[in-house]
């Protein structure tokens, strides 16, 4: 066991690495390669209408007139263990980790996106409880009970739930459950640790409008799942062997549909944590994934970088529990 955690580990660094190799080829290489010239690619990073003294001193401080790999070097150098630019007689330090500099705002991308990332990690974990709760449960019980009236009736609310997008279930239950009806409270952040039943409260309206959408899937996978599962001859052995039905089910039948379940479950809260545009957008959250919006309206280039990187850091890691998930779940991965 610890033998392949050592190896998932050393795959996710190696991942890691491929990314931050991906993402400087895409914000660095192929504009080059496409035919821009270092000033107009230096223009890029500056934002609109740039002067011609902030195109010379952002192409110095990339190095945009140095091999591609020496830009590279100091691309990862500044990840691990910060950056300096030369504004005038005095240097800026860009803190480690060093997720991209703004030209345009003078200011430290990683600051302003680990200010969010509480907004965004909230969102994610807390809808991704709601919809992992009731998507397994509802297909499991659909399973159980194959064209019965909860059956049919569960798969196409899941149906809807799949087919309605989140700017409209969100409206929908903002208007209904907090202007209409005030059930729930208005739609803002507040610290976990200042008032975790407000940190709840606030929240729980963006929770259920994301949780409707996320466990609409997860329902249909776990019927499908569980109705191959339970027809195995190894379920009818353990009925044999007179084993108690809910043992049957949770031990023998639940645990072996969960590995489809447990991937995609990483790739959605890797997602989710690397930004919810969209919810965020409707709920008006100021999480990472506002904080992308904003970045790209005003063409603001190194945050739509450090944006790029923490997303693809939080969709790797996910797929590293998720790998580790697997041994736990499954004994073959271990074995393997």
């Amino acid at each position: 066991m610890l033998a392949y955690i050592i190896r998932r580990i050393a795959a996710a660094l190696l991942l890691l690495l491929v990314v931050s190799a991906i993402t400087f080829a895409i914000f660095f290489v192929l504009p080059a390669l496409a035919g821009e010239t270092t000033d107009q690619l230096a223009a890029q990073y500056v934002g609109k209408n740039p002067s011609a003294e902030a195109i010379a001193a952002v192409k110095q401080n990339l190095g945009f007139d140095q091999p591609l790999y020496i830009q590279y070097w100091r691309f990862l150098k500044g990840l691990v263990s910060g950056a300096e630019y030369q504004f005038g007689p005095d240097p800026v330090s860009c803190h480690v980790p060093c997720f991209g500099y703004s030209f345009k705002n003078h200011v430290e991308v990683w600051p302003e996106i680990s200010s969010r990332i509480p907004i965004t990690f909230s969102l994610a974990i807390g809808a991704a409880v709601i919809w992992l709760i009731a998507g397994v449960s509802t297909g499991v019980v659909s399973a159980l009970k194959p064209r019965s009236i909860f059956d049919r009736a569960s798969m196409g609310i899941a149906l809807a739930g799949v087919s309605a997008p989140i700017f409209f279930t969100g409206l929908l239950v903002q208007w209904l459950f907090h202007y209409k009806w005030v059930v729930f409270e208005n739609i803002e952040y507040v610290n976990f640790t200042d008032d975790p039943f407000a940190w709840a409260g606030h929240l729980m309206l963006a929770w259920i409008s994301l949780a409707f959408l996320y466990s609409a899937l997860y329902a249909r996978l776990t019927r499908a799942g569980m109705l191959e599962t339970m027809s195995e001859d190894y379920i009818r052995t353990a009925r044999a062997k007179g084993l108690v039905e809910r043992k049957v089910v949770v031990r023998h039948g639940l645990r072996a549909a969960l590995t489809p379940i447990i991937t995609i479950f990483g790739m959605d809260l890797g997602l989710l944590l690397g930004g919810a545009l969209i919810t965020e957008q409707v709920f008006s959250l100021k999480g990472i994934g506002a904080y992308a919006v904003q970045a790209i309206g005003e063409n603001d280039l190194p945050k739509v970088l450090g944006v790029t990187l923490v997303a693809a850091f939080f969709i790797v890691i996910c797929n590293l529990l998720v790998d580790l998930l697997y041994a736990a779940v499954d004994p073959r991965v271990r074995l393997s």
